[in-house]
């Protein structure tokens, strides 16, 4: 990404700041802040924070870290709006925003735990302001969208390579090992998650662990895997038959399942109501009677984060817009018996969707 592209998406930001009458946005979620600053797409751990950003509506913005991203921060930021604190990182944050900052101050409630607030919150006015950046975040530029769909790509090619390792006797974790080291081997930066792999009842699993349970001739095999290229993330699931004649019953759910995809696909359009993308699936499935074992939502935004905004679930209130990257997965889950589920990644257009 261009250096001034992240320039650009915190201008965006202060409009939206201004227009919600905030002094300020503290911003603590990891993919947020990489989002605006380049800065540490990860935390370190999952109980620290790397730093945070505290984007003006009419001021400098700072980044504010500790010593070990000192030198990572420097070469991204004006040092004049480096802020370095030490151990107690929390009390010194809020005394710079107490110092800096008159008016109210928007603050991600939902990446906040109660006890990092007590700290931020004293003696300050905060509001919660959870969404604003998610809002620029669903729109994906062009440059975004060509590092999806590079990312994508990759994920296509270890989809047509992987049943060539699916032979008896092979462990799910054996299975899991070989995407991992697929993916790095042709260039990923990373896992986007770590990956589902289930055999027969296993598949029945949605979030399936991969475990000892190995491939037999005649089973089914459920495989939703990503990986993170250029910072973006791929998320694609296919579920196979190994051996040589497939259980009839699989088969009709894979083409059911299938056919669900391809209809909420067909449907996908600019102004169109995410629920109502969810419906059309659900629909198909229960006038064939199997909607039951359909259990989870149609699908979700994707981009540094595997799951973001938009959700394509029944509660969902979102409208789809141009720009947007989604997957769209039903499935169809027999306990003790097999999971399927087919998963793209989709790209809104200007006139329908594009899948990649």
């Amino acid at each position: 990404m261009a250096a001034d592209i992240f320039g650009e998406r915190r201008e965006r930001l202060k409009a939206l700041l201004r227009r919600d009458g905030l002094a300020a946005l503290l911003v603590s979620l990891d993919a947020n802040r990489y989002y605006l600053s380049g800065f540490e797409l990860h935390d370190t751990q999952i109980d620290e924070s790397a730093g945070y950003l505290v984007i003006m509506a009419a001021d400098r913005d700072l980044l504010c870290t500790d010593p070990r991203f000192a030198e990572a921060a420097a070469r991204l930021w004006d040092k004049d709006c480096i802020f370095i604190y030490q151990s107690k990182g929390l009390e010194q944050i809020n005394a710079l925003l107490r110092d800096r900052v008159q008016g109210n101050i928007g603050f991600e409630a939902a990446h906040i735990s109660l006890a990092a607030f007590e700290k931020l919150g004293a003696n300050l006015r905060l509001v919660k302001a959870d969404g604003l950046v998610e809002s620029l975040r669903m729109i994906k530029s062009a440059d975004e969208t060509d590092c999806l769909e590079k990312s994508c790509r990759l994920n296509h090619r270890l989809m047509n390579w992987l049943p060539e390792v699916l032979t008896p006797g092979r462990s799910e974790s054996d299975i899991a090992w070989d995407i991992e080291k697929f993916f790095r081997e042709h260039g990923a930066e990373e896992m986007a998650f770590p990956s589902i792999v289930g055999v027969n009842g296993n598949a029945a699993l949605p979030h399936a662990r991969p475990g000892p349970d190995s491939l037999v001739d005649g089973c089914c095999l459920l495989v939703d895997t990503g990986c993170r290229l250029d910072g973006y993330c791929s998320d694609q699931t296919r579920t196979f038959w190994v051996g040589e004649k497939a259980d009839p019953l699989f088969t009709s759910d894979l083409e059911m399942v299938q056919e669900a995809q391809g209809k909420a696909i067909a449907m996908l359009r600019p102004g169109m109501a995410a629920a109502d993308v969810y419906r059309v699936a659900r629909a198909f499935l229960e006038d064939r009677g199997v909607a039951d074992l359909f259990t989870h939502g149609l699908g979700h935004g994707i981009g540094l984060q595997t799951h973001e905004a938009p959700s394509l679930g029944s509660s969902s209130e979102q409208i789809l817009r141009p720009g947007m990257v989604i997957t769209v997965e039903p499935g169809l889950y027999r306990p003790g018996r097999h999971g399927v589920r087919w998963e793209y990644m989709v790209l809104v257009t200007e006139d329908g969707a594009r899948t990649f």
